[in-house]
């Protein structure tokens, strides 16, 4: 019995310094494969160009943009409004093209899916509830603001999170900032630069007919 016990104690220790440890590291496939390589370059001058033109050339007829029905480039140019000045379009594909991402084979199909933080999330963490610290050596602070006591420095770690929501305002809800939650319960605020969601907004490639092409540009689940 003294022995279960004891094998048990190491088990829990063992899960707890693991638990403590949970990180994700940047990992970016894309340049395996040369001609996606060469796409993604020519997309990423795009986004900083501001090119509407170039980018609807990339996009599949038929482009997934949501899990209500919305697809198609109509419904992208309704969706992003990418011709206006305050477009959020440019930020969030400047986002997801300097966050790596993996290539995955489903049902037949290839498909190179980014950032990194949707692709290689661990299946068995709750992608509602945790969130990606997307850097090194990130500042967790007591509270939103950038003069507030640094509580601890974290790098690439994996964090429960709740981020500001327009829809249902919080008393912690400060704009540019996420609460997180470290695993010994602690609480803090890092800058949501740093943050990113599993299940945020991610695109999706596929090589059809020897052109790379945008099939997907989804967030949520």
């Amino acid at each position: 019995m003294q022995g279960s016990i004891t094998v048990l104690i190491i088990v829990e220790l063992t899960f707890t310094t693991t638990a403590k440890a949970r990180k994700l590291y940047p990992v970016d496939e894309g340049p395996r494969d040369v001609s996606f390589k060469v796409f993604r370059n020519k997309l990423i001058e795009a986004v900083k160009e501001h090119n509407t033109p170039f980018i609807l050339t990339t996009l599949h007829p038929k482009i997934h943009l949501s899990f209500g029905g919305h697809f198609g480039v109509k419904d992208f140019l309704e969706t992003w409004k990418p011709y206006s000045p305050d477009s959020a379009l440019w930020n969030e594909l400047s986002t997801i093209l300097t966050l790596g991402g993996t290539f995955r084979t489903s049902g037949g199909k290839r498909v190179f899916w980014a950032p990194y933080t949707f692709s290689a999330f661990p299946d068995d963490v709750d992608a509602y509830e945790y969130a990606s610290i997307v850097g090194a050596n990130v500042k967790v602070r007591s509270q939103p603001s950038t003069t507030a006591r640094i509580v601890t420095i974290l790098s690439y770690d994996i964090v429960k999170a709740t981020f500001p929501s327009s829809d249902n305002k919080r008393k912690d809800d400060t704009p540019g900032w996420v609460k997180v939650v470290l695993p010994d319960g602690t609480n803090g605020y890092v800058a949501n630069r740093y943050v990113r969601s599993p299940i945020d907004h991610r695109l999706g490639f596929e090589k059809i007919r020897g052109k790379w092409l945008i099939t997907a540009f989804i967030g949520g689940d």
